[in-house]
Formats: C-alpha cells, structure tokens, sequence
C-alpha cells in the first residue's frame, strides 16, 4: 500500500510545518504551490516535501488540484487531499492500510468526517462528511470554487468511509474575495447545474446582494436538478432571512421541505425573539429541541446544535412568566457553553423571579 498527500498552497508558511507534522507518515507528500511570495516553498523544501509549480490564471481549484494529482506518483494506491490548514488525526495511516485497493477499472473514493471548527471547551463544533481520500486513477476533480472529486471515463465509482478525521483549523486571515468571482463562473459554464446555483446564490447572501442572491435561490429551487431536500430547504431558509416579511412563511416550508433539521425551527426561534414574540420564540425552539439527531452534512449549523435553543426557550420561558422552567433550561444552556457570562446572569434573574413570584 502506498499512500500520497497532496494539496496546493497559496503563502502559507505558518502553516507548512503543521501541516507535514500530520502527514509525514505518507510515502509521497506533495505541494502544487500556485505562486507564494512567502517562505512556503523553501520551508517544505527544508522539510523534504516535494514541491512543483501550479501557475494558472485565472485560479481556479480544480484545475489546480487535478495539477497537483497528474504530478504524483504512477504507484500511488489512495491519494489525500489535504488542504494547508487542516490536519488528519492520529492513526490514518492504519487506516488506510486497511482499505481494500480496488480492482482495475474501478475508483475509491473514501469519506472522512471534517471538524470545521472547534469550540472553546475543545468539543467538536459543525462537522460533516468530505470526500477527500480517493484512488490514483479514474478520477478528477471539478467545479472552479466549492470542488468535487469523481470518476470519469470508464472508471466505475466505489465508495467507504473512515474513522478517523480531518481538523480544519481556520485561518482568519485569509480572503474569500476571489469565490464569488470563481461560483459565477461556474453557474456561466453550466448554468443548469442546481449545486453551481446554490453556491453562487449563497456567495451572493455572505456579500449582502440580497436581490441577487433572493433571485438565484429562487433559480436554484425551479431547477429539474435541485431535488436534494436539506439543501432546497437551505434556500428556503436563505430566502427567509433576506425578506423578513415573508420568513416565517418560508421557514415553515423549509421545515417541510427537508424534516428532522433544527436549522428552521431555530431561524423561526430567532425571528420570534426580534420581535418579541415570546410563545411562539418559545414554541420554535421546543420544536428544534424535540430534534435529537445531527445530521452529518454541510448544512447543519453549529448554533442549531449550541446553547442557543435552550437559551431562546428559557428567555421565552421567563418573559411568560414561567421562571422555574427558564432556569431549568437555562442550566442546559449552561452546561453546553459554561463560559458564557450572560447565561450565568441569566440564571440569576431567573432565580430573583422565583423568589419574588414565592
């Protein structure tokens, strides 16, 4: 069994020796380096990782990914990409000595669980599942921004998961600005592509371009393609918070759209508490507490799985005047997040309520 890690890097040397730390345990570790002008080559040169040159304009990452995959070597059997501030955690490479290689004309691509972020108590914050363990051969990867890797030609697909994980480990520093530029020109080269138009619509939102982005969420959901419930609903939501006259209307559709998710019922939480609907900020949030199973994808939001559920439905709880039960949540929230110094204050005003209704 031979095992590659690869990844591109744009200035990254902050990030260069942690990243070789986790992955030196690899037969083949490479960098496609698409024009730092920092000390990212000359560290990973020092460090005895290989490093090519991946200049492409305009930048784009599947192109520049597939530079990074066509430069490993032929004898290669699972490939890892690897983006500069991310980490494997201990013990992948038994791991992937335990995956079967698959028989010719056939390609693996293997799931691994990704922490996106990690809250300050240490416990894992939005994770999902990202494909990023694969074959050598029969596959490339596509999309100018928010890429994917598949099979192609005549190589049939064969999927697995692992165990162990990915931590990402952001980096605050680093633009996003080039990725409403890279989704545009993806939903040009396929505009009948439901995933293209749910990126860009979204890219659109984080820009506050809410005409814009109303419009291409709108798209999205009129598309033949866009039959997946959890990222229809997501539009749904999206729409919701960008016309507040007509959120709850489209949380509720959310909700239905694709059951079992909190993400609604917390947006509607969250609506019900800006205007000071407590009974129903109350009800929002029951509804979503009532949900006790994460879902393992990219649309579940951290703050749906937070203290903030019971926190809307102990501020709710109080405002109808029902203290003992806002203290009883209020606890929950506590025990989620006990570093919050608000909850804290909470609980004592909760506590005077008591005692004054005694």
């Amino acid at each position: 069994m031979k095992v590659a890690v690869y990844t591109i890097a744009l200035n990254e040397e902050k990030h260069v020796e942690r990243w070789y730390n986790s992955v030196k345990d690899a037969d083949y570790i490479l960098i496609a380096d698409t024009g730092s002008t920092d000390r990212t080559v000359e560290i990973a040169k020092s460090l005895g990782i290989n490093v090519i040159s991946a200049l492409l304009k305009p930048f784009r990452f599947d192109t520049s990914r597939n530079a990074a995959l066509a430069a490993l070597p032929a004898d290669i059997d699972y490939c890892i990409s690897l983006d500069m501030d991310e980490v494997l955690t201990e013990g992948w490479r038994k791991e992937i000595e335990d995956l079967a290689v698959p028989e010719d004309g056939m390609s693996a691509i293997i799931r691994a669980t990704l922490t996106w972020n990690t809250r300050e108590d240490g416990t894992p914050g939005l994770q999902y599942g990202a494909d990023r363990i694969h074959s050598r051969w029969g596959v490339t990867w596509r999309q100018p921004a928010h890429e994917i890797i598949s099979t192609y030609g005549e190589y049939k697909e064969v999927r697995g998961g692992v165990s162990f994980g990915i931590l990402h480990k952001a980096d605050p520093t680093k633009s996003r600005s080039q990725y409403l530029g890279m989704l545009k020109m993806a939903v040009d080269e396929q505009p009948h592509s439901d995933r293209n138009a749910y990126y860009y619509a979204r890219e659109l939102f984080y820009y506050g371009k809410y005409e814009e982005a109303t419009r291409e969420f709108k798209r999205h959901l009129g598309l033949p393609t866009a039959v997946w419930a959890p990222e229809r609903a997501s539009s749904m939501r999206h729409i919701g918070k960008m016309n507040p006259s007509e959120a709850i209307e489209w949380f509720t559709k959310a909700a239905q759209e694709s059951p079992g998710r909190r993400e609604p019922f917390m947006d509607m939480a969250k609506h019900y508490y800006n205007v000071q609907d407590w009974e129903n900020c109350y009800k929002s949030s029951m509804e979503a507490l009532r949900i006790t199973e994460k879902k393992l994808d990219y649309m579940c939001e951290e703050d749906s799985w937070s203290e903030l559920p019971y926190d809307y439905a102990a501020l709710s709880a109080y405002h109808l005047g029902r203290p003992e039960e806002a203290l009883v949540l209020n606890k929950k929230a506590i025990k989620i997040n006990p570093n919050d110094e608000r909850l804290k204050k909470n609980s004592e005003w909760y506590r005077l309520a008591i005692s004054e209704k005694a």
